[in-house]
């Protein structure tokens, strides 16, 4: 397949300065992303009829960026960091409107059909996105935000990096959204980015948070990953509504949703394909939302990170021999688990203890980690040019075991993009039971 050529690249600031010398500290749970990779994601499109006039479209994109970031202004800006006396180090958001990154690439040759016919993810696609590699801590030297436009030969497809400690899936999806309404020439966003963070989870705590520096200099990341293979499976709304059946009919209940069911079938067939022990512990890792859980409630526009990991942890035995109720319902508990009282608690302890994440953590050997949500508003992102065809993520915190969650084009269905072992993919495929819920 051709390789990816570079047309331009440049730097985009908000329309005005005026908000040069705010700063926006990070809190607990931006912290806690502070030594993974930034978010990745991106959308295919059907070559757009602008596209003739090529510098035409591309000076658009830049304009309606440029006024997008107006409203989300943080994302104009560049990640400080502080070292104190007692060799720790604290980070906040330095609003300069140093300006996001926007690169111009053309994919010559690369059809649409290239990107989407393929059973596995073609390794090409990672090259559509900017800024491959770089942990979000190192923001202090690179954007927060860079977007990568890059044409195919009947398509255009828009990458865009985010740093995660500036943001979570909810505030980067918002983001993606606001921009395509600027684009197609709406005067001001429907959903306004709220842009203030500590005080609307820590109340009166003064900031910052200080980490031990040797946590930040000592990070390393010498984990090697093992070769990855990624496919993405479309589930049907239909599809999903028999395996909501199944698991709350297995299990005597009515409380177990669509989604807790969806990844119930697919812990229990990748337990399957894996050949784990017969008696191992193994983990899925779920996000766990806090803007309805808290009291009060956060605004859905709450720009920042605003999540917590829960893990639901079981017996392999127990996921291959209890069936799918079990596991959905076990799935359901955890979730349900994290009442106000709970995630006020969790908050809290971040708070004390807020050391971030690294690879190694998120990358156990045999579990799963969810990132993303179907319910983000992922085919609402038009810039004029119609609904996206396709969505896909980026190579940033990839490992054996991650699983993306997307929304499928039809309403009610769900994509979910696997990044697993070859021969764990290749299992998949195999498994009647997995692929009698998926359509091809």
């Amino acid at each position: 397949m051709a390789n990816i050529r570079l047309l331009s690249t440049s730097m985009v600031q908000a329309t005005t300065d005026k908000v040069t010398d705010e700063r926006i500290e990070l809190t607990q749970c931006d912290l806690k992303l502070l030594l993974l990779d930034a978010i990745q994601k991106g959308l295919l499109f059907l070559k757009p009829k602008s596209l003739e006039d090529q510098n035409s479209l591309i000076q658009h994109l830049k304009t309606s960026l440029s006024r997008t970031l107006d409203c989300f202004n943080p994302l104009a800006g560049r990640l400080a960091a502080v070292e104190h006396d007692d060799n720790t180090v604290s980070f906040f958001i330095d609003c300069n409107n140093a300006g996001a990154q926007f690169v111009h690439a053309a994919a010559d040759g690369v059809t649409m059909a290239d990107i989407l016919q393929p059973v596995y993810v073609p390794p090409i696609l990672h090259s559509f996105f900017p800024l491959n590699g770089f942990l979000n801590y190192e923001a202090v030297s690179k954007p927060l935000l860079a977007v990568q436009v890059t044409e195919l030969a009947d398509g255009i497809f828009v990458g865009c990096t985010m740093n995660h400690s500036a943001v979570d899936g909810t505030s980067f999806w918002n983001f993606f959204n606001s921009w395509s309404e600027i684009h197609r020439g709406l005067d001001h966003v429907s959903k306004t980015p709220v842009l203030e963070r500590w005080s609307l989870l820590n109340g009166s705590i003064s900031p910052p948070i200080r980490l031990p520096l040797s946590i930040i200099k000592n990070n390393s990341d010498s984990i090697i990953p093992p070769p990855l293979q990624e496919r993405v499976f479309h589930f049907t709304k239909g599809k999903i509504a028999m395996l909501k059946a199944k698991a709350n009919a297995e299990a005597a209940t009515t409380s177990i949703s669509s989604l807790q069911s969806l990844l119930a079938h697919i812990w229990r067939a990748t337990t399957r394909a894996r050949l784990v022990e017969h008696d191992k512990e193994v983990d899925l890792r779920i996000l766990i939302g806090l803007r309805a859980r808290l009291q009060p409630p956060l605004p859905q526009s709450y720009c920042g990170n605003a999540i917590v990991s829960g893990i639901v942890t079981l017996r392999t035995r127990d996921i291959l021999e209890q069936g799918l109720g079990f596991v959905a319902l076990e799935i359901n508990k955890v979730v349900s688990s994290y009442t106000k009282n709970k995630v006020t608690d969790a908050l809290a302890s971040l708070l004390k203890n807020p050391s971030p994440l690294t690879k190694a953590d998120v990358g156990r050997i045999q579990s799963l980690g969810i990132s993303s949500s179907p319910r983000h508003n992922v085919y609402g992102t038009d810039f004029g040019w119609g609904r996206p065809v396709a969505v896909r993520s980026g190579p940033g915190n990839k490992f054996d075991g991650k699983l993306t969650l997307f929304p499928g084009l039809e309403e009610g269905s769900m994509d979910v993009e696997f990044s697993v072992l070859p021969e764990t993919l290749k299992a998949l495929g195999n498994d009647l039971e997995f692929m009698d819920a998926v359509t091809i």
